[in-house]
């Protein structure tokens, strides 16, 4: 290891950098998945956050330095705008061979390469970029993991293992990331959008605000279900409830005159082009 004598590293370790909601969320599924608590190492600035985490799960709470030198995989859970001061602190303590796990929404594994160059890492630290979404906080999330230039079969393997811990993870190309965020990054919120109308709706049709909550929730968790089980387009499952002359095809009817599904791909463009717009001022 670069930086001189210190703590020798583990690669079953895993150090998360950051302790915001998403890095807390990592940190819980990985112990839930069944990853002991002695190879996993958290780093946190704020110190009643710090204090927080080690009482909650007894984890190791340390500096960012710290550890790193202590593991085999580093998962960088920063802003992006807070990506090239972590990276300049860390570098010089990874261990050769180390993963480098980026969460950081448009930072692109070649800027990161470059920083960790630049700043005395090892020059066979890999790193795989990551976009996940919120329903990793119920286990449900949805990750897509990307390899950098110097990723190996084994990199990008441990990588899906951590994120599997909390939902499920697909491999895509890089360049395709501003498209995942705008899908699945950013897709909860469009859900819960949709949902939050339809309880309105409800309400503004003479149910109680908890029928209608209920009604809402569960028909979207069906929904999405039967989606995922039944193997169908969402096509075919739309037209089975749309009876000929009935209501569900008079109110897609009105969804079609108000332009929902374009607004919906404008919104997603939108979200594409951000997150862009986001990697390039983080220095990608």
């Amino acid at each position: 290891m670069s930086g001189g004598a210190g703590p020798t590293p583990r690669e079953d370790v895993v150090a998360v950098l950051g302790a915001g909601v998403m890095g807390e969320t990592l940190l819980s599924g990985l112990l839930r998945a069944g990853r002991g608590v002695d190879a996993l190492r958290i780093s946190e600035r704020r110190p009643q956050r710090a204090q927080e985490l080690a009482g909650r799960y007894g984890v190791r709470v340390l500096d960012n330095a710290g550890a790193v030198a202590e593991a085999g995989t580093a998962v960088v859970v920063v802003k992006p705008q807070d990506v090239p001061g972590l990276l300049a602190e860390v570098a010089p303590h990874l261990a050769p061979g180390a993963l480098v796990v980026s969460l950081a929404a448009g930072v692109m594994t070649a800027s990161i390469e470059a920083a960790l160059d630049a700043a005395g890492a090892p020059a066979d630290v890999a790193v795989v970029r990551v976009m996940p979404n919120t329903p990793a906080l119920v286990d449900m999330g949805m990750s897509a993991v990307s390899p950098g230039s110097r990723c190996d079969a084994h990199h990008l393997d441990a990588a899906e293992a951590l994120l599997a811990s909390v939902g499920e993870v697909v491999r895509v190309p890089e360049h395709q990331m501003d498209a995942v965020t705008a899908v699945s990054g950013s897709g909860p919120a469009y859900v819960f959008y949709v949902v939050e109308a339809m309880i309105e709706a409800g309400v503004l049709l003479g149910l109680s605000r908890d029928v209608a909550t209920t009604l809402a929730v569960q028909t979207v968790r069906g929904a999405g279900t039967m989606v995922a089980e039944t193997g169908q387009h969402p096509t075919v499952l739309r037209e089975q409830v749309c009876s000929p002359a009935g209501t569900t095809i008079a109110a897609i009817r009105v969804l079609d005159d108000h332009r929902v599904r374009a607004a919906f791909v404008t919104a997603m463009e939108a979200a594409r082009d951000r997150s862009a717009e986001l990697g390039r001022l983080a220095g990608s």
